[in-house]
């Protein structure tokens, strides 16, 4: 165990190596995505273990100014955007054993929102341009859209960049991948669905859903497909599956999403405590899932979040001393890989059927 940060300095103090052999070394890769899928399918060993795919980003301080990647982020934990460096993270997680294990990170690229704003500030500034000259020589000729598609970069697409990387290295069975309500747009779940994969996420409490019409259609005409918007306060549009606790049920419908344009599997979590009412909303674009196995995967994901706690609390994942990209990556993702280590160690000293709790690391 080393007593402290774990950086260049302080891990040169227990070997024989100096300082500058572990910066020489951080600058090269070993492939950290194929030491982690051996470690996944070694305490995996049994095929009928429930895993689904997490993907999800943390926030990192670093002071400085010369680091790669600096940029502005949002920082959970103060719930507001700090200066710093987001990793993205694509995690396998055990649904029946509650534990969750890091496949591959990747540093967020720096001004991704900011050069899609400026390209589109850019491209807007020669339409009007194009237009104005288009104007004063040939009065005929029409006027280029306002509002193009920008084929320019974000962080959304990096995102589904990095789990296109990772696919690949995922365990065969995962059909679904979990991420929280941020990713819960039609880019991300376009790109999930592309990725032949099947999306689960949350979606906000006033989400614009139609329900589905199954009635008599006319003879003549376009057929109708809705039967207006879904009301989430009347229950008559969803169908009880199970309780949950004494005070939460599991409803569910199939509707179709306006912001995701497709038709989603619902789960309805109403929860009344004293006549107060209060309720989330849980999707899937795969209309087959059980309501109770799409809530259960749900819930699983924030194992995800075990992870970035357990990294930073015991394998140094924010002590890294290096600027540079390349050794950046080295750290973070040893950190990640040792952790699993320590945990498919300690599964394999752990003989009860009981899931093993998280402040056991």
């Amino acid at each position: 165990m080393v007593c402290g940060n774990v950086n260049f300095t302080n891990l040169s103090r227990y070997s024989e190596l100096s300082e500058k052999t572990y910066r020489r070394h951080f600058k090269d890769t070993i492939g950290f995505e194929a030491v982690n899928q051996c470690v996944i399918e070694q305490v995996h060993s049994s095929k009928t273990v429930t895993r689904i795919a997490a993907v999800d980003c943390t926030f990192v301080r670093k002071s400085g100014r010369h680091t790669e990647g600096l940029d502005s982020f949002y920082n959970g934990t103060k719930g507001k955007a700090e200066r710093g460096l987001e990793w993205s993270v694509v995690a396998v997680i055990d649904v029946e054993k509650g534990t969750g294990y890091a496949l591959s990170a990747q540093q967020t690229e720096a001004g991704l929102s900011v050069k899609a704003q400026a390209k589109q500030a850019k491209l807007q500034a020669d339409i009007e341009k194009h237009n104005e000259t288009d104007a004063q020589t040939i009065p005929d000729v029409p006027a280029l859209s306002k509002s193009p598609k920008l084929p320019c970069a974000t962080r959304m697409d990096f995102y589904l960049g990095h789990l296109a990387e990772c696919q690949s290295y995922l365990p065969e069975d995962i059909r679904y991948v979990a991420a929280d309500a941020f990713y819960s747009t039609f880019k991300w779940v376009n790109g999930i669905v592309g990725l032949g994969l099947h999306a689960i996420g949350k979606l906000r409490a006033d989400a614009n859903l139609k329900v589905l019409y199954t009635g008599s259609q006319k003879p003549k005409g376009r057929r109708r497909k809705y039967d207006g918007k879904l009301d989430c306060s009347d229950l008559s549009h969803f169908e009880f599956v199970r309780d949950l606790d004494k005070h939460t049920k599991l409803y569910t419908a199939v509707v179709y999403s306006v912001s995701l344009k497709r038709n989603i599997k619902l789960a309805y979590l109403l929860k009344e405590i004293d006549h107060k009412r209060s309720y989330v909303l849980l999707f899937s674009t795969d209309l087959e899932i059980a309501p109770y196995d799409l809530y259960r995967f749900y819930k699983a994901r924030f194992h995800i979040e075990f992870i970035f706690r357990d990294a930073k609390q015991f394998t140094g994942l924010e002590d890294c001393q290096s600027c540079d990209a390349d050794k950046l990556d080295f750290h973070f993702n040893a950190s990640l890989t040792a952790l699993n280590l320590a945990k498919a160690d300690l599964l394999q000293q752990h003989s009860s059927q009981e899931p093993i709790r998280h402040v056991a690391l």
